[in-house]
């Protein structure tokens, strides 16, 4: 058996090493997993279906297949092809498809979907050795950055404070990595949904370039190709590995980001860290983009991350794109609601029925209110003035290499503020008291496609972590990831462990 304090302080690729040495199995990492869900998920509530068996046979075949390596060399050799050799990882509760794991989408209504076949960056992670076991919480349909689903018997709560969202959608996963259950959790992101678990859970995470994540075979994009999939993890490194054994466009796939070599992202780091990568110029915006003051904690916190890449030889000006958060999300949302009808309808098709009044929250039901004022005609101009806003602000990448913002206007939120209770979506995400004035960093790399990354950036007076978003050129992931390896390497973050009931 693993220590539990060994298990708790390694990395995904930490406890990978210790399964192709033999120091551990991969059943024992999942045991450990399994013992700390047991124990903390009911304070946190971060995990929902938990496929123990399936996950135990799983890592049985993987330990016997070490076994029968005729040596250690061989072993170590396995771990460059799957470097989480016997990783637990929670999915997404949402249309990412496992045939191990069906899904209920964070909705009644959806209380079970199962399918016969894995998606392709399950089978991927799968080729690189996690060993998925259980759905990390997500809000309902994952159109919420705070994962309260009431089909889950309760919100999903902060492991640094109990009291606060874990935010969302993917609010599970970054609670589970943060409480320690798991290393690495697979996430989603359609306007933030990696970067703001992240930054409320004091993790790395990254939302890749649009096209650059496999999204076969059950869909070509999502929200008009604003939505993608990655990780949250404690270490830069983890989210550079799961980047390079999971990116890459699959077959038939609409588009494609720019062409990924496996390696890409540990060889930027080797670059940043051995001092070969060259000096970035950096766009720094500690107010929003219409010049509004954000929480003075979140400023002092994306100001030091300025002045750490400036002793790290970086060219850091104040500067932001020409751009309006509402102007953003307004057509942003109408894709978003209309995503949210299909997802519905096509539930409705498969079991023969409506949803009953009981199954979907009142934001949901007006997002489907919304979607049925929204034609072909309206969406095709929707989508184009989203393009035209890409088109409007790429001059500014030819002045700067990195844009650096808050990822969150303010620390992490009470549970309760941004429960889906408001019938209007749209005033639920765009008016004075909704979710946009809380988060208006993130959306923009969802509609131009670029990949945006939030990285640890201190604590609040609550002891509540923020973090700050670093944005880069679309298709320069492995540039954020060097960078972010640089900040982790010049000034540790601080991985200690909340402290749970």
């Amino acid at each position: 058996m693993i220590a539990p304090d060994d298990y708790l302080r390694s990395d995904g690729l930490a406890l990978g090493a210790r399964v192709a040495r033999r120091e551990s199995t991969a059943l024992d990492l999942l045991e450990a997993a399994l013992a700390l869900a047991a124990r903390l998920n009911p304070s946190i509530n971060a995990l929902d279906t938990i496929a123990a068996d399936r996950a135990r046979e799983r890592a049985r075949r993987l330990d016997a297949e070490l076994d029968d390596m005729p040596d250690d060399d061989a072993r170590v050799e396995l771990l460059r092809s799957r470097p989480f050799l016997g990783v637990p990882l929670p999915l997404k509760d949402l249309a990412t498809a496992c045939v191990d794991l069906p899904s209920s989408m964070g909705s009644a209504f959806f209380r079970f979907v199962e399918w016969d076949h894995d998606a392709v960056l399950v089978e991927r992670y799968r080729d690189a050795g996690f060993v998925p076991f259980a759905r990390s919480t997500s809000p309902e349909l994952g159109v919420n950055p705070s994962t309260e689903a009431s089909v889950y018997g309760g919100p999903t709560r902060n492991p640094w404070h109990l009291g606060h969202s874990a935010r969302g959608s993917g609010g599970g996963a970054g609670g589970a990595v943060a409480a320690g259950i798991v290393p690495i959790g697979h996430a989603s992101d359609g306007l933030g949904s990696i970067r703001i678990p992240a930054s409320c859970c004091g993790l790395v995470g990254l939302k890749p370039t649009r096209g650059l994540m496999p999204a076969g075979p059950f869909a070509g994009e999502a929200w008009g190709g604003m939505a993608t999939e990655h990780v949250v993890s404690r270490s830069v490194r983890d989210s550079a590995a799961a980047l390079d054994a999971s990116a890459g466009t699959d077959a038939g796939a609409p588009y494609a980001a720019p062409a990924w070599r496996t390696g890409d992202a540990r060889r930027a780091i080797d670059a940043a860290l051995g001092g070969d990568a060259p000096r970035l110029r950096v766009a720094l915006l500690d107010a929003t983009f219409e010049g509004d003051a954000v929480h003075p904690e979140v400023a002092d916190a994306v100001r030091r991350v300025a002045r750490a890449l400036e002793r790290l030889g970086h060219r850091v000006e104040a500067a932001s794109p020409e751009v309006e958060t509402i102007v953003l999300l307004r057509p942003a949302l109408e894709i978003v609601a209309c995503g949210t009808a299909m997802s519905v309808e096509a539930r409705a098709r498969a079991i023969g029925r409506a949803p009953r009044e009981d199954e979907l929250s009142p934001t949901i039901r007006g997002a489907l209110e919304v979607a049925r004022g929204v034609s072909g005609a309206r969406y095709l101009q929707q989508l184009g003035v989203l393009h035209r806003i890409s088109r409007h602000v790429a001059p500014f990448w030819d002045r700067f290499d990195v844009l650096l913002t808050p990822v969150l206007a303010e620390p992490p939120a009470v549970l309760g503020r941004f429960a889906m209770q408001d019938p209007d979506f749209l005033r639920y995400r765009t008016g004075p008291e909704g979710t946009g004035r809380y988060s208006p960093f993130t959306p923009l790399a969802n509609v131009t496609g670029q990949p945006a990354m939030s990285v640890p950036a201190g604590r609040s007076s609550g002891g509540l972590p923020i973090g700050a978003q670093l944005v880069g050129r679309f298709g320069a992931d492995a540039t954020l990831l060097g960078l972010a390896a640089e900040l982790e390497a010049d000034a540790p973050w601080d991985t200690g462990r909340p402290t749970l009931p």
